[in-house]
């Protein structure tokens, strides 16, 4: 039986799901995608956006968001007047929802995780975040380390 060249990994497997989970995502600034695997299996998916029921943001849904992508707001101005829910935030959500242990999975993500969801990814015992592009600052990236959590850059 020959090999199946072609055939990727399944960190490669799982960062390309990432891909496609980012885009379901309905935020105007910007789109992440996230896997949340146990034991080879995706135990939950998230992508970033306003809040379930909730006009999307792409179609004005969230008003900071709709400032921000017209210019009214500066980058990082007036954060708090967000919200969208961060994809790493969505995808621990839903294994809240359904009762699903996070306890030494692994997070694969588009983008690094911010300062809050680092704090998050903590707490729910993810084990190890694997992700392809950097975020605007290592405050995320460097709350993790100091946790002991594994943190691999794909290329």
């Amino acid at each position: 039986m020959l090999a199946n060249k072609n055939r990727p990994s399944w960190r490669e497997y799982f960062l390309k799901l990432a891909e496609i989970v980012k885009g379901r995502s309905n935020c105007l600034r910007m789109s992440v995608g996230v896997v949340i695997v146990k034991d080879k299996h995706i135990i939950s998916t998230g992508y970033n956006g306003t809040p379930a029921g909730i006009t999307n943001c792409i179609d004005g849904g969230c008003k900071r968001c709709k400032q921000r992508h017209s210019g009214e707001l500066k980058e990082n101005e007036r954060k708090d007047l967000c919200i969208c829910i961060h994809a790493e935030q969505n995808a621990l959500l839903q294994t809240a929802y359904h009762g699903i242990s996070t306890k030494g999975a692994i997070m694969y993500s588009t983008t690094a995780p911010c300062l809050q969801c680092a704090k998050h990814i903590i707490n729910a015992g993810i084990a190890k975040v694997i992700f392809t592009d950097n975020h605007q600052d290592r405050l995320g990236i460097d709350l993790l380390q100091k946790a002991g959590i594994d943190i691999e850059k794909a290329r």
